[in-house]
């Protein structure tokens, strides 16, 4: 099975990929640790992505979609639960590229889950968020704390971050340009009968069980 993970900043889409990939043997292909592995590879693709990205630049749906191909090409086979495709496609373009990818290759698409979340609510979910630098397990400071304060309970560092970006004015900005961006692609999976609608503010749990049951329908 090969799905689409959509929402907004903070709404869960990383948390629920994980359990997806642990229970389920899918494989998640999230362009950001694609774009950082990439660029630390020392492929020819890889030197391609870290001259745009230290140059400034923003990297080209082209490189993107070459980056995932060459992922797709890596692990079919070897994984039979199917692929997450996380934090890609962000634009009707890159949603028909992905979809020729697909085709061309001869796997089906078969859903688009959105993680639905109210604004306000994300901005009190996101702004408390902190994770750990070793294992990634997230954390919040009102919802889910640490066991023993300023250390992990997954790993035992010590190593808890919190990203630079997760105060409420960068994340009003960051859903200000998901909505210009990335929103239209619920009409477009709408329309082609793929979209799955999920609370994204329900405990972890709760959605990790809505998420099953809508990619059963």
């Amino acid at each position: 099975m090969n799905i689409i993970l959509l929402g907004a900043p903070g709404a869960g889409k990383g948390t629920q990929a994980r359990v997806l990939v642990d229970g389920n043997g899918m494989v998640q292909l999230s362009t950001g640790d694609m774009l950082r592995a990439a660029r630390n590879s020392g492929t020819e693709m890889g030197r391609r992505v870290a001259a745009i990205m230290d140059a400034g630049k923003l990297v080209t749906d082209e490189v993107v979609i070459g980056l995932i191909a060459e992922q797709l090409e890596a692990d079919h086979g070897d994984h039979d639960g199917g692929f997450i495709f996380d934090g890609f496609p962000r634009t009707l373009a890159q949603a028909d590229a992905l979809g020729a990818l697909l085709d061309a290759r001869g796997l089906h698409l078969a859903a688009v889950v959105e993680l639905r979340v109210d604004d306000e609510a994300l901005v009190e979910r996101v702004t408390g968020r902190f994770t750990c630098g070793n294992c990634g397990e997230v954390y919040h400071d009102i919802t889910r704390p640490t066991k023993v304060e300023g250390t992990c309970d997954v790993c035992g560092s010590h190593d808890l971050k919190r990203r630079a970006d997760d105060n409420a004015d960068s994340l009003r900005q960051r859903l200000l340009e998901y909505y210009k961006k990335t929103s239209p692609l619920i009409g477009y999976y709408h329309a082609k009968g793929k979209l799955r609608v999920v609370d994204g503010l329900q405990p972890v749990a709760t959605v990790t069980k809505a998420v099953d049951l809508a990619l059963q329908g």
